[in-house]
């Protein structure tokens, strides 16, 4: 059962300390610590990376006085990217760290560690230091160069830049980075799926009609393709795509299946998603664990619990087990119908097995106690989750922050912007922008001065929003330093950090700030 505990009112945010503890120097790298002592540890170096003062002081001499190199295993490492990968940590930092693992650990670099790094600087836009990074690597360890790596830097590369530009990085990863492997259909196939996952099929069809000829298509440049189809939502065109595929001879596998039945599941087309699947039975397909859980997903849409149940019960008859992916569909499917009582007693059959919750099961419970259960059932919800030490990913913060604003709790909502920075994280902007208009609507504006000033501290911007709503509550109470000091604060940023795409405050803005403020004094 979900246990109900009083949010308490937060009057003001708890000050982050200026000095964090050192970690215990004793314990060695094979200590056989308990899981809970150790992802302690984590979450103190993930703290204090986030905390440390960007860009006024360097990061290694506080890593070098905090962390010792004995505790730096490759599983410790990764573990800490991705905290700051989940955390939206600023990225530069995350390169630090990495870079200080490098230099200190005793065992090489993981290719885990290297692409969560990697990942983080992309996601960020700061192309220019990811390309650094991979000539880097080439260097010093190329053994960690692999097909996901690739698959992460093009990836964004055809998110945020333009088709042409993405060809040339592909380009430059076959001169400059994989130097010495010849390219083939693998690599040719990650280009594609790069298209096809922004559903840029027009761009797709031309690297596809361009490239072909060198690069030999096979069953998984089909699939990807097919995906590519799915994913721009054209159904007709996903279906002529795959009868031509097998008119050409390629031989459909459980991938170009799962591929068609989610398509239709997501247009609620749960009769057609079914036809599919006894097809994929009758040719000796048989079905995965991925499967089964699109189809008791694409039921929950279809609004057919008792075929959810049904499909979820029968996953042990065919020699599956289920996982977090099953759960979290027939969770989904439960609140669709409004039946939130049998989905927590969903969420404590998990626990039961211990499979545990992650943010698909958060996220989808707090969707349907919004619903259904209003601003009780989130808080009783949000304090199971708060309990079980649980970091909820961005989109679910975003939700609640909203949620908790709108309904006239914004003591929840600076509850839990103080517990996710207590964690570690740096919320993300689009959080602050929704928790600093609630708190001046309410005229709590130090407050959200003080939470934009930890955003910023932490090496993240403040959006253009919550800087000039702050500008206009400032001007009114005659708190003109306090202008003055977050622009300071911004410009510093600004010459630390590399041009990214986060919307944020340009240098024009700031210049008319101060001379107002001139004007002002």
């Amino acid at each position: 059962m979900l246990l109900l505990l009083r949010l308490k009112g937060l009057n003001q945010l708890t000050q982050i300390p200026t000095k964090v503890p050192s970690l215990l120097l004793t314990i060695a790298r094979k200590s056989s610590a308990p899981s809970s002592e150790i992802k302690a540890r984590i979450d103190g170096i993930t703290r204090i990376i986030n905390d440390h003062p960007f860009p006024d002081q360097p990061l290694q001499p506080t890593l070098l006085h905090h962390i010792p190199p004995a505790i730096l295993s490759p599983e410790f490492v990764e573990n800490v990217l991705g905290r700051l990968f989940a955390a939206h940590s600023n990225g530069l930092k995350a390169l630090e760290f990495f870079n200080f693992t490098v230099r200190h650990s005793p065992d090489a670099p993981s290719i885990d560690a290297f692409e969560k790094t990697l990942h983080i600087l992309a996601r960020m836009r700061y192309f220019d230091k990811a390309w650094d990074l991979m000539a880097e690597i080439q260097r010093t360890h190329p053994s960690l160069l692999t097909l996901k790596a690739m698959s992460i830097m093009l990836s964004k590369i055809a998110k945020f830049q333009s088709y042409e530009e993405t060809l040339e990085a592909f380009k430059k990863m076959e001169t400059d980075i994989f130097v010495g492997r010849e390219f083939g259909t693998d690599e040719f196939n990650v280009l594609l799926r790069a298209f096809c996952a922004e559903r840029e099929m027009k761009e797709a069809r031309s690297v596809f009609h361009k490239m072909h000829s060198r690069f030999a298509a096979d069953t998984k440049t089909m699939n990807i393709l097919l995906l590519g189809f799915k994913e721009s939502g054209d159904i007709t065109a996903m279906e002529l795509f795959y009868h031509e595929m097998v008119r050409r001879g390629f031989k459909p596998n459980s991938v170009t299946y799962n591929v068609r039945i989610d398509a239709y599941c997501k247009r609620r087309r749960f009769g057609d998603a079914l036809r599919v699947f006894e097809e994929m039975e009758k040719v000796n397909c048989l079905p995965t664990m991925e499967t089964i859980t699109t189809l008791i997903h694409g039921a929950g849409v279809a609004r057919n619990t008792q075929k959810a149940r049904q499909m979820f019960d029968e996953i042990p008859k065919r020699n599956l087990q289920p996982d977090i992916g099953a759960y979290n569909a027939l969770i989904s499917s439960l609140v669709k119908s409004r039946d939130i009582d049998s989905a927590i007693k969903l969420m404590d059959e998990m626990e039961e097995k211990r499979i545990w919750h992650d943010s698909v099961t958060y996220h989808t419970m707090f969707l349907g106690m919004m619903k259904i259960r209003g601003i009780e059932g989130v808080c009783e919800l949000y304090n199971r989750m708060i309990e079980a030490n649980f970091i909820p990913k961005t989109r679910t913060v975003v939700m609640l922050m909203k949620f908790f604003c709108e309904n006239r709790r914004v003591d929840s909502g600076l509850n839990l912007w103080r517990y996710l920075v207590e964690k570690g994280c740096c919320p993300h902007s689009h959080a602050l922008d929704l928790l600093a208009t609630g708190l001046c609507s309410r005229g709590r504006w130090r407050e959200a001065f003080e939470c934009s000033k930890q955003m910023l501290e932490r090496g993240r911007y403040v959006s253009e929003t919550a800087h000039r709503m702050l500008q206009r509550f400032l001007r009114q109470f005659n708190e003109l330093e306090k202008i003055r000091e977050l622009d300071r604060m911004i410009t510093k940023l600004q010459s630390a950090l590399p041009p990214s795409g986060e919307r944020a405050i340009d240098t024009s803005t700031l210049r008319q700030h101060k001379i107002v403020l001139s004007k002002i004094f």
